[in-house]
């Protein structure tokens, strides 16, 4: 009976039977309630990749510039300096709760790039809605600029460019995909793993609360019928925080006293705790009642599966963490010791003296591969076979000119760009508007050309040719600079 309510809660997590026999096997025991949250975020498709994560292989790692691969975003060196960027989509948060969807989209990227031991210098974005004729569509496009704009203008991170584009097919669920690129010395940049038996593990930023638990597995395959269920799971975000979070992490990072750094995104501590061990292949343990908490009588699973935002999560060598908590104190931040790395390879949790969790970190972090069956829609086929030479030639080319130049996919993007605080950090030399955005680089004689594109039309009539097409179209822009 016991074992058959376990799988029912396993279920509920989204764990297929398979993945609760396999969690099995791995243990060797019946899962606590703790461990089930944190497999199933963990195993998730928005933290573990379980259905892509084997197509990731296809993309190239080298190129003509060193690249660099392994930490939580990618970059390329050059003249001894690494440019950071990573983009990450936040499209079901926007789509319950459009401004802090957003928002809490462009915070995560950001701790991102600091997290890696870079300065964030601009934010970009990629934006999909359904027509501007609906209501709701109407509405989330204006919350998700309009909480793109307060996050980044709040940071101090400038928003430099983007792109904008409406179709029905995005009604049901809009795209917010978001960017950043930082800037650091190549042997400035931070290990996010958790290694050095002894080394002690700090928390750091927000306290934690409820908002978004489950988020990340529980979001990630919901349809949006009752929307007011789903408003509590969407994060809510503090920029002014995070803009201290990052000026103190900066300055953590080059006393030379951290062994590694995380941000405490998707799946909260359960990510960061875990991906950190594995990283340095190493044990680490966290004393859960420890970790400063906002709301009352929270639950260990509760306080591991959190997705509240500005928080980190620091490896601090033994005998400098009190050098380490005086600079985040000193910017008005809670940090605190909640673990220690360990002997073995487990990611253990406490709390109020009783183990609550105990599993191998490599196991957890490396979830079951799927090749799902692929096969092409017979309607592409139809479309494709289509013949269009029956179209009338238009009479009056000015009203067509006016018609195409009217469209909400063709027409200016400045109302958008102008809520934008582009300027901040006094870095943007070629402005929003057309097309390719050029960021200076202090003190160094080079700059950074940034664009995005994509064209889904395109993606949607050949996957293959359409992300060829976004590729080149991306790389014309840059050139056109």
């Amino acid at each position: 009976m016991q074992n058959n309510k376990q799988i029912q809660i396993a279920r509920e997590l989204g764990l297929s039977d398979e993945e609760y026999q396999k969690i099995l096997e791995i243990l060797k025991r019946p899962p606590t309630p703790t461990e089930l949250a944190m497999f199933s975020v963990e195993w998730s498709e928005h933290c573990g990749y379980p259905h892509s994560r084997r197509w990731f292989e296809l993309f190239p790692r080298e190129g003509k510039f060193p690249v660099l691969l392994g930490e939580d975003a990618g970059g390329i060196v050059y003249q001894g300096q690494a440019v950071v960027f990573k983009m990450e989509s936040h499209n079901h948060p926007s789509q319950v709760e459009p401004r802090q969807g957003a928002a809490t989209g462009i915070g995560g990227i950001i701790r991102d790039i600091f997290g890696s031991g870079a300065r964030p210098i601009a934010c970009l974005d990629s934006l999909h809605f359904g027509p501007l004729d609906n209501a709701r569509s109407n509405f989330i496009f204006k919350g998700v600029v309009d909480g793109i704009a307060f996050y980044g203008n709040c940071v101090g991170v400038p928003t430099v460019a983007g792109e904008l584009y409406f179709h029905p097919s995005y009604q049901g669920n809009c795209l917010v995909n978001v960017m950043s690129i930082g800037i650091a010395p190549q042997d400035h940049l931070a290990k996010s793993w958790a290694k050095g038996e002894g080394n002690l593990i700090i928390y750091a930023g927000n306290r934690t609360g409820r908002d978004g638990i489950g988020g990340c597995s529980i979001l990630a395959s919901q349809e949006f019928n009752d929307q007011d269920e789903k408003r509590p799971s969407v994060q809510i975000g503090d920029p002014f925080t995070e803009k201290c979070l990052i000026e103190a992490t900066m300055e953590a990072l080059a006393t030379g006293f951290l062994v590694g750094i995380k941000d405490m995104g998707a799946a909260g501590l359960t990510c960061s705790s875990s991906e950190m061990a594995a990283a340095g292949k190493s044990g680490v343990k966290i004393y859960l009642d420890r970790i400063p908490v906002r709301e009352e009588a929270m639950e260990p699973w509760e306080i591991m599966m959190s997705e509240s935002q500005e928080r980190m999560l620091l490896c601090v060598k033994k005998g400098y963490q009190d050098s380490v908590l005086r600079i985040f104190h000193k910017w008005g931040l809670e940090a605190v010791i909640v673990g220690e790395v360990v002997n073995g390879d487990k990611i253990t949790i406490e709390f109020n003296g009783q183990i609550v969790a105990d599993i191998p970190a490599q196991e957890l972090t490396k979830p079951p591969v799927y090749t799902p069956p692929a096969e092409k829609p017979a309607y592409l086929e139809t479309i494709n076979r289509s013949n269009w030479d029956y179209l009338p030639l238009p009479h009056n080319w000015n009203e067509i000119l006016l018609q195409l130049m009217g469209s909400p996919n063709i027409c200016s993007r400045y109302s958008v760009f102008e809520q934008y605080d582009h300027m901040v950090q006094i870095n943007t030399s070629i402005r929003p508007g057309t097309g390719t955005v050029v960021l200076r680089v202090k003190n160094l004689p080079w700059g950074i050309a940034v664009t995005t594109d994509c064209n889904p039309v395109f993606c949607y009539l050949n996957p293959y040719q359409g992300a060829q097409i976004a590729v080149a179209e991306a790389a014309r822009n840059l050139a056109a600079c």
